[in-house]
């Protein structure tokens, strides 16, 4: 189901990657920052091989079969006026795109796909390459309303992976505020915020292209001055016990299938570990994110 529109993003873009990943390699390693890990871009690059590899394999059923089948029944003819169309449909698909997004931080079952892409505590270029793996077998859906208005699926797969390839360039940290586009787009800043573990940064900033959903909806948080609040810090708020090929992907669903095995749980329970948020508990023994942000609140109103 490859088109020749997004082969020739895949050529115009191999060479541009390697070229600003490189660039960031030197920066890096004049400034002796420790950027990258020989470990851990490994790790990306495997997760983004399988990434692909899965997507490959079924794109022909939900770009082929799924989303056809909603184009073929649509509620309304394709928006005759070429420029019109690609507008509208660029910002129908990433206002998508945030809520696939904000649930698979929300709802623990999806996050146990996504929290592969947070994994790394390290934030570099080839970060946006750590996909999360399982991620192709349930995204269709939130394009599915896209098809059933009219937009081809061919169409809405290219714009998705156009808007990837800023997804991909917003991961460094070696760009600082970008001025009036702050206000509009996903920015490098913005994005640091996103992968931060720090309790003000859970959870903020979910956009991919645009970064007004998160401030329509109520998600959207200013990187602050490390003097004014604290450092950045990557990753998750509780690191992987053991980290190896198998874990790095299925890490949170063998911990769900454990919380699910604990004894005495009700059936609401039992929901609450497969579709609350990540770290919520029946007992209290563990903290979500928005309860992680409450006491870091009550702490500093303390001081």
């Amino acid at each position: 189901m490859d088109t020749a529109k997004e082969q020739l993003l895949i050529l115009l873009t191999t060479p541009l990657y390697i070229i600003v990943i490189g660039i960031e390699l030197i920066f890096s390693h004049l400034k002796k920052q420790n950027t990258y890990t020989f470990k851990d871009t490994v790790q990306n690059i495997y997760l983004m091989l399988l990434n692909g590899g899965l997507d490959l394999a079924f794109r022909s059923v939900y770009i082929g079969i799924v989303l056809l089948f909603f184009y073929n029944h649509r509620l309304m003819e394709p928006i005759e006026t070429p420029w019109v169309y690609w507008v509208t449909l660029l910002v129908f698909q990433d206002f998508m795109y945030y809520w696939l997004h904000r649930v698979d931080h929300e709802c623990r079952l999806f996050w146990a796909t996504h929290f592969t892409h947070h994994s790394s505590p390290k934030f570099n270029l080839t970060v946006g390459f750590r996909s999360s793996v399982l991620e192709p077998l349930y995204r269709f859906v939130y394009f599915i309303p896209i098809a059933w208005l009219g937009f081809h699926p061919i169409d809405i797969a290219f714009v998705y992976s156009a808007t990837q390839i800023w997804g991909i360039l917003i991961h460094t940290e070696k760009v600082g505020n970008l001025g009036f586009l702050e206000y509009i787009f996903v920015t490098p800043s913005h994005h640091r915020v996103h992968h931060g573990s720090n309790p003000k940064y859970l959870d903020k900033n979910m956009g991919m292209f645009l970064i007004i959903w998160d401030k329509m909806f109520g998600t959207f948080q200013k990187e602050l001055p490390a003097e004014s609040y604290q450092p950045i810090k990557y990753g998750l708020t509780t690191p992987m016990e053991k980290e190896n090929a198998f874990t790095i992907v299925f890490y949170e669903w063998i911990n769900i299938f454990r919380d699910l095995k604990q004894k005495n749980l009700t059936f609401k329970q039992k929901l609450g570990y497969l579709f609350g948020p990540p770290g919520w508990s029946h007992n209290g023994s563990r903290q979500t994110s928005e309860q992680m942000r409450q006491q870091e609140e009550l702490e500093q109103s303390n001081q």
